[in-house]
C-alpha cells in the first residue's frame, strides 16, 4: 500500500510540475503573463543571459556585464578577440537557452537527497547576489535578483524539506524552460531587445552554420525536452 501511495504522489508531483511548465510557457506569450509571473520573467533572463555570459568565459572572453531590461528582456557583453572560430560564437549563442536547461536539470535531479537540495538552493542563492555583484549593471537586475537571492538562500537554511524540494524543482522546471518564455524570439532572425532590434541566438548561430534559424530553434528544443526528461527519470525513480 505504501509503494502504491508512494508512486502516485510521484506521478501527482510530475503532473504539477510539467503543469506549470506549460502554464508558464503560455502565460509568457502575453504582457499580462509576464507581469503576473514577473519574479519568474527577470529569473529566466537572468539564466539565459548567464548562459551567454559564463559560455564566453569558457571560450577565454571577458564577461563584462549583464543587463536585465523592466521589460524582461536583457543582454550579455563580452570582451575578447576573434579567435577565428565562428563555431565559437554558435556555442555562446547556444549557451543562453541550453544553459539555463543543463542548470534546471541538475536542481531537478538535487531533489532526490536532502543535502543535495540544502546545497544547490545554497550555491543558486549565492549565485543570484554574486552574479549581482560583479556583473549585473542594470536597475531591474539591482532591484529583483539579490532578493530572489536572499529568498532561495533562506529556503536553503529552512526546515521544511518538503517545501525545499517542490522549490527546487520548481525552479529547475521554470529554468529549462526558459528558452521557451519569448518562444517567437527563439524561432526568429531577431527581436527586439532594451527597445533595440538585435540577431536573435538561433539568427546568430544560422549565420555561422549555415541551417536556417528554425532549424536550430527545433534542436534547442529537442535538446531541453531530452534534458528535462532525464532529470525526471533520474528525480522520480524509485
Amino acid at each position: 500500500m505504501h509503494s502504491i501511495l508512494a508512486e502516485q504522489d510521484r506521478r501527482d508531483r510530475i503532473a504539477l510540475l510539467l503543469g506549470i511548465a506549460l502554464g508558464s510557457i503560455l502565460l509568457w506569450q502575453t504582457a499580462l503573463g509576464s507581469l503576473l509571473l514577473y519574479p519568474f520573467t527577470i529569473l529566466a533572463t537572468w539564466f539565459h543571459e548567464m548562459g551567454h555570459g559564463l559560455a564566453a568565459m569558457i571560450a577565454g572572453r571577458e564577461f563584462e556585464r549583464l543587463l536585465i531590461f523592466s521589460d524582461g528582456s536583457g543582454v550579455t557583453h563580452s570582451l575578447g578577440p576573434a579567435n577565428g572560430y565562428g563555431v565559437t560564437d554558435a556555442l555562446i549563442a547556444a549557451s543562453g537557452s541550453l544553459g539555463p536547461a543543463i542548470a534546471g536539470a541538475l536542481l531537478i535531479v538535487a531533489s532526490r537527497s536532502a543535502k543535495a537540495t540544502r546545497d544547490a538552493l545554497a550555491v543558486l542563492g549565492a549565485a543570484l547576489l554574486a552574479s549581482t555583484l560583479i556583473w549585473v549593471r542594470s536597475t531591474t537586475g539591482w532591484l529583483v535578483l539579490p532578493g530572489l537571492g536572499i529568498a532561495i538562500m533562506l529556503l536553503a537554511l529552512g526546515r521544511s524539506l518538503a517545501w525545499r524540494s517542490f522549490v527546487i524543482q520548481l525552479l529547475g522546471v521554470e529554468a529549462a524552460v526558459s528558452a521557451w518564455r519569448q518562444f517567437g524570439y527563439l524561432f526568429s532572425p531577431g527581436g527586439v531587445v532594451g527597445g533595440e532590434l538585435q540577431r536573435s541566438d538561433t539568427g546568430a548561430i544560422a549565420d555561422v552554420l549555415l541551417l536556417p534559424y528554425w532549424f536550430w530553434g527545433a534542436a534547442i528544443s529537442a535538446g531541453i525536452l531530452v534534458l528535462l526528461w532525464g532529470s525526471f527519470r533520474l528525480a522520480f525513480r524509485r
